[in-house]
């Protein structure tokens, strides 16, 4: 066993993913918190206990775990969930941070509540679980941090709010690597694709479609998020980035599916544009732009020219006249 000894907080381990890793990690040998509040896919309130399942499955199996249903979006409650496992284990070791929700909407119909909600459970939430944790990590002089991003951080139609708190983790995920790793911590961010209550509802699938006509995937991405993407395929490279032997792994993001593992280059120079330090003019911009720094770039969009936009809003406006 891998993780023999280890003391680990897993959150949002009740259900898809979290579970999956929590399972693993005690079968590895670690001992582990397993929290989940039990809410709905959208942070609603239910009277469910995953928790107490995932638990359940690990003591019937020789491992050791204890259920925890507090929010990570609750500093407070961030901060006893951390002291629990230090209180019951001696220690934190491990601490991987899965806990999320989604509510889907496209910007103009986003409320404040759904944008707010969304940041708070997924980058508040993992900054509160890293900030308490890595506390008492820092002591010990050893801790491994696994983050939940997406590639949602891309840029993802009608999940503006799930986009800009998965880009935020990255960025946190990076930082955290070079604040901690003189203390023998280690940070990185996983950008998962699984089947999951998360990520395959009717909601989902009709979105992955107006992107696939919309020509924002290709027709082989298309067909790869519906390949039947189980959670157990994501957990063995978190079990991994947990081990003693991945030290030398240290702020990097990886996208991790079905027969599928990623490495991402996030923020390196990719084209330069040069000149002697005086300041650029338009014209020159509009003449040099497109053959330096813009060549070559992967669009986020197809080009769509502004005429080709405005009658497309016209006859929209047409339409529902």
């Amino acid at each position: 066993m891998h993780l023999e000894g280890k003391a680990a907080i897993v959150t949002g381990a009740g259900r898809g993913i979290g579970r999956d890793v929590a399972l693993l990690l005690a079968r590895e040998g670690a001992r582990v918190i397993v929290n989940d509040p039990g809410v709905g896919r959208g942070g609603e309130p239910t009277e469910e206990r995953p928790a107490d399942d995932v638990v359940n499955e690990i003591r019937a199996a020789g491992g050791t775990a204890i259920a925890n249903y507090d929010s990570v979006a609750d500093y407070q409650k961030a901060g006893r969930m951390v002291a629990q496992c230090v209180d019951t284990f001696g220690k934190i070791d491990i601490l991987v941070n899965v806990a999320g929700m989604l509510r889907e909407k496209m910007i103009w119909n986003m409320s404040e509540d759904d944008f707010d909600s969304v940041i708070n459970v997924h980058l508040k939430g993992h900054w509160a679980m890293s900030h308490h944790a890595i506390k008492y990590m820092r002591r010990e002089g050893y801790g491994r941090i696994v983050n939940f991003s997406s590639d949602a951080f891309k840029g993802s139609v009608g999940q503006c709010n799930y986009s800009a708190a998965k880009a935020g983790i990255i960025g946190l995920t990076r930082s955290i690597a070079k604040e901690t790793a003189r203390f023998g911590i280690t940070c990185n961010a996983m950008c998962p694709a699984a089947d999951t209550r998360m990520m395959m509802n009717e909601a989902v699938i009709a979105n992955q479609k107006r992107k696939l006509d919309a020509g924002l995937m290709t027709q082989e991405q298309y067909d790869r998020f519906f390949a039947g993407r189980g959670p157990e395929h994501i957990a063995p490279m978190v079990a991994y980035l947990c081990t003693d032997g991945a030290d030398i792994i240290n702020g990097h993001v990886f996208h991790v599916e079905k027969g599928r593992i990623n490495s991402y280059f996030y923020g390196e120079d990719f084209k330069t544009l040069t000149n002697d330090g005086s300041v650029f003019t338009v014209d020159q911009l509009i003449e040099l732009i497109p053959s330096t720094v813009a060549n070559g770039l992967t669009p986020v969009v197809p080009p769509v020219k502004m005429q080709d936009a405005i009658r497309s809003t016209d006859a929209k406006k047409t339409e529902s006249a």
